[in-house]
C-alpha cells in the first residue's frame, strides 16, 4: 500500500509540473541568476549552439 501512495504522488506531481511547465519556468526564468545559468549551460551544449548562434548573427535581405 506505502508503494501505491507513493506512486501516486509522484505521478501526480509530474502531471502538476507538465500542466504548468510554462509557467513554472517563466517565474524560474525570472531570476536573473537561474537565467544566466541557463543560457551558460545551454551554450555549453554543441546541438543547441550549431542551430542557435547562425540565426543570431545572420545578416537579413532587404528586398
Amino acid at each position: 500500500m506505502r508503494v501505491f501512495t507513493v506512486l501516486t504522488v509522484i505521478m501526480t506531481i509530474a502531471a502538476v509540473i507538465f500542466r504548468w511547465r510554462y509557467r513554472i519556468m517563466n517565474t524560474l526564468l525570472a531570476i536573473s541568476f537561474l537565467r544566466r545559468a541557463a543560457v551558460m549551460i545551454s551554450m555549453n551544449m554543441p546541438a543547441i549552439r550549431e542551430k542557435i548562434m547562425p540565426t543570431l548573427f545572420q545578416r537579413q535581405t532587404v528586398k
